[in-house]
């Protein structure tokens, strides 16, 4: 195999890793945090990339997009959270696991009634099409600017929880919540930013994976799986546990697919 060939690979998985991560880093803080196995989470990643769609084709923004649909998610996160997920806490993982189950099969659902079951198309932004010269070849510039935007992502979300007054709070509601309620601190609050934040970064990793994968009402299935592997793999709220493994499955995934396209998945 070329070296040149080999290194193009890699960082394609890397490319695609970078969302992976972005959707295991959500999935990881509620798991890891609230004890929530959100089985809705492919679902709140599909529904991302459709308000992308919806935004691009209405603005013909990217960022705009981009902003818009990390925002709708985490609002819709913090609403299911306050209204569903909420009333289930200290009942055990049965329960979150079989709404959550089902929250995935409505919005599915929801989606295909609006928009229909064929997928949508998402173009590559202009300003983000062309390639740039790695030096062992022309890489996509789209998705150079995934593994830019993942690296950021990572950056600020461990200066928000090791480095501020907020993280710290979110840090000692996971680890013991019962003293950080004593100590004036509404936990309840505490933990529907949490689950707004980590439908957010699902949303994100949804519009980002659109121009690679397509938009289809059935996306975020295989893309869970992939998010709930990395997310044990990596460790249960563990920021860079979920980094690290993401990029690990996102190479592999790539290298094999190059060998044996069969045994990649």
């Amino acid at each position: 195999m070329p070296i040149e060939l080999f290194l193009m690979q890699v960082m394609t998985g890397v490319a695609l890793g970078s969302v992976l991560v972005i959707m295991a880093l959500g999935l990881s803080m509620i798991l890891g945090m609230l004890m929530v196995p959100n089985f809705a989470h492919g679902a709140f990643y599909m529904v991302g990339a459709y308000v992308g769609v919806v935004v691009y084709g209405a603005t013909e923004s990217f960022a705009l997009a981009v902003v818009a649909a990390p925002l709708v998610i985490g609002l819709l996160g913090i609403a299911v959270e306050w209204s569903l997920i909420r009333p289930l806490y200290g009942r055990g993982l049965d329960y979150p696991i079989i709404l959550t189950f089902g929250l995935a099969y409505i919005m599915v659902e929801a989606i295909r009634m609006v928009f229909g079951r064929e997928g949508l198309t998402f173009d590559t932004p202009e300003v983000l099409q062309g390639a740039i010269y790695l030096g062992f070849g022309y890489f996509p510039l789209y998705r150079l600017f995934l593994i830019v935007v993942c690296a950021v992502i990572v950056a600020a979300l461990y200066f928000g929880l090791e480095r501020t007054k907020w993280g710290l709070i979110v840090r000692a509601g996971a680890r013991d919540p019962e003293v950080t309620s004593v100590l004036g601190i509404d936990i309840r609050k505490v933990w529907m930013l949490v689950f707004g934040v980590g439908t957010a970064l699902a949303g994100l990793a949804g519009l980002l994976a659109a121009p690679i994968r397509g938009v289809t009402p059935e996306m975020g299935i295989p893309v869970l799986v992939e998010a709930f592997v990395v997310t044990v793999v990596g460790g249960m709220g563990s920021l860079l546990g979920a980094s690290v493994a993401g990029i690990a499955v996102g190479v592999v995934m790539s290298i094999t697919s190059l060998i044996s396209p069969k045994f990649a998945e």
